[in-house]
């Protein structure tokens, strides 16, 4: 007698290993063996932290430029904060250079005491001049120079063959700077026919 057989199926774990069924598994995989760099929402990240850090770079130079800056101003209150109290001193050394200016070589020379007075007199104005030095006051040195508007105010002008037009030739009242700065202008007198010149370095008057 004859037995039947059933018709041949394919094996369950056969049939999941088909390629139908292995390209999903295969996709998930390469997917997640993908560089993490091809990945937008970490390059939106670091294109978010390459902005913040852009940023912190940014305050960071400005507080330095703030910082600098309140500084400078620091600087510059603490030196000029006397410009009022040198100005009252400049009187004083005006005072001594007048008396200095009255005695002359002779009178100094026929009567001894008073050169001891003009001596004494000297030092101290010396002593004065050296102590605003040291506070960044300096006389102007105008004798001879052209005349410039931003050191120089004129009182008359006269004339003077041996000397170009627009030369000081005669300093009525000194004028110091502090720091570079006009304190007070020295009030000269000219040669006929001076033009003041320009590009003066000198800050305005404080």
């Amino acid at each position: 007698m004859t037995q039947s057989t059933s018709p041949h199926k394919p094996d369950s774990d056969a049939a999941e290993n088909t390629p139908e069924t292995e390209a999903p598994e295969a996709a998930a995989a390469q997917a997640d063996e993908a560089p993490a760099g091809d990945d937008p929402r970490i390059a939106a990240l670091e294109e978010q932290l390459a902005d913040m850090k852009d940023r912190l770079l940014r305050a960071m130079a400005e507080t330095e430029n703030i910082r600098k800056r309140s500084e400078r101003e620091k600087q510059d209150t603490a030196k000029f904060a006397v410009s009022s109290f040198a100005k009252s001193l400049l009187s004083v050394a005006d005072n001594l250079s007048r008396a200095l200016a009255a005695v002359t070589p002779e009178q100094r020379e026929s009567d001894p005491p008073l050169k001891n007075i003009y001596t004494g007199v000297e030092m101290t104005e010396k002593e004065l001049l050296r102590a605003l030095e040291k506070e960044g006051i300096k006389k102007i040195d105008a004798m001879d120079k052209p005349f410039d508007p931003n050191l120089h105010e004129v009182m008359f002008e006269g004339e003077a063959a041996d000397k170009p037009p627009g030369t000081v030739i005669q300093v009525i009242e000194d004028g110091y700077t502090i720091f570079e700065r006009l304190l007070r202008p020295a009030r000269v007198g000219v040669s006929k026919g001076g033009v003041p010149e320009e590009g003066s370095t000198v800050d305005q008057e404080v």
